[in-house]
């Protein structure tokens, strides 16, 4: 089926209180349009495992499923996490928009409301990002990092019921299910870098369908977050380093000293034991997002930063 303008779309979807809140958004601005939109809820390998992502092979699990059946022709669009796909994109897809871009920071949750410099020795800080553990130990404080898997709901559970003392989770996650005001400290990049893609959104139909991807584009894209999400992404790829890899990338969009506008990219490659790390940054045009970031992927590599991205969490 090829969808037109006057069909009811089929928006694939995740399951998940997330996923459909993200999948929300997007058919919201497809309705104001004037377009039809059904959601068509996918479960995917991810979320019908409970081992840890990095042991499932992390780059993809949660995109599978509903890419095979954008492509078999069963849904006519998809949206996704960003920071989840694959930095390579299949045949017959095109990424046919990228919203404008929640706030991509890490937040903790911790019981108390102690924010993370005031959490006393020993406390133990759940996650199942081996990125956000890395860059927790780098801290060279006394916390105890502790595997966790689940939804936000889940994560924020184990902290009410004191399984953990708290949790770090995506500032975006928490605001699109109106949960924000939960979270103790929304953390600076300069803590605590997040995931290349964390709090962008990622709209994908089949490549054949222009007119359906010019419709997405029209309604959803953003040009700054795009070229904000293409640099982290162009340096993950440059990297080759999956989305479970203990890399953060921030890239930002801001105004040059004549005005124009330029982005500025920081990234780091942590061990995961948080002993080493390599951060540095890079600047230059925001038509140039893709080469900016795989240009800061090679100064790392040359300072040593691929030994890191091959080990084990």
């Amino acid at each position: 089926m090829t969808a037109t303008a006057t069909s009811t779309l089929r928006l694939g979807t995740r399951r998940s209180a997330l996923a459909l809140a993200q999948a929300d958004i997007v058919a919201r601005a497809l309705r104001a349009g004037g377009q039809s939109v059904d959601l068509v809820e996918v479960v995917t390998e991810g979320d019908r495992s409970n081992a840890a992502l990095a042991s499932m092979g992390g780059t993809g699990v949660f995109v599978t499923e509903i890419r095979q059946r954008l492509l078999a022709g069963d849904v006519d669009l998809a949206v996704h996490s960003l920071k989840d796909l694959p930095t390579a994109a299949p045949d017959g897809l095109t990424l046919a928009a990228v919203p404008l871009r929640e706030d991509p920071r890490d937040a903790l949750v911790s019981r108390d409301r102690r924010g993370l410099d005031a959490l006393p020795a020993n406390a133990t800080v759940g996650t199942g990002s081996p990125r956000r553990a890395a860059q927790l130990r780098a801290l060279g404080r006394d916390l105890v990092v502790v595997p966790i898997r689940g939804n936000v709901d889940t994560r924020l559970r184990k902290v009410a019921e004191g399984e953990v003392d708290a949790v770090v989770v995506a500032a975006a996650g928490l605001s699109r299910l109106g949960r924000l005001d939960e979270a103790t400290e929304i953390l600076d990049p300069a803590v605590m870098l997040p995931a290349p893609g964390q709090g962008a959104l990622a709209v994908e139909c089949r490549t054949a369908d222009s007119d359906l991807a010019a419709l997405i584009a029209e309604a959803l894209d953003d040009a700054h977050s795009r070229a904000a999400v293409t640099a982290e992404r162009s340096l993950l790829a440059s990297l080759e380093a999956g989305c479970s890899a203990p890399v953060g990338a921030h890239a930002e969009i801001r105004s040059g000293d004549h005005g124009e506008h330029e982005l500025h990219l920081r990234a780091a490659v942590v061990s995961v034991d948080g002993s080493r790390a390599f951060q540095m940054s890079a600047t230059g045009p925001v038509g140039d997002a893709a080469g900016v970031g795989h240009r800061l992927a090679a100064r790392l590599l040359e300072d040593g930063a691929a030994d890191l991205i091959g080990e084990n969490p």
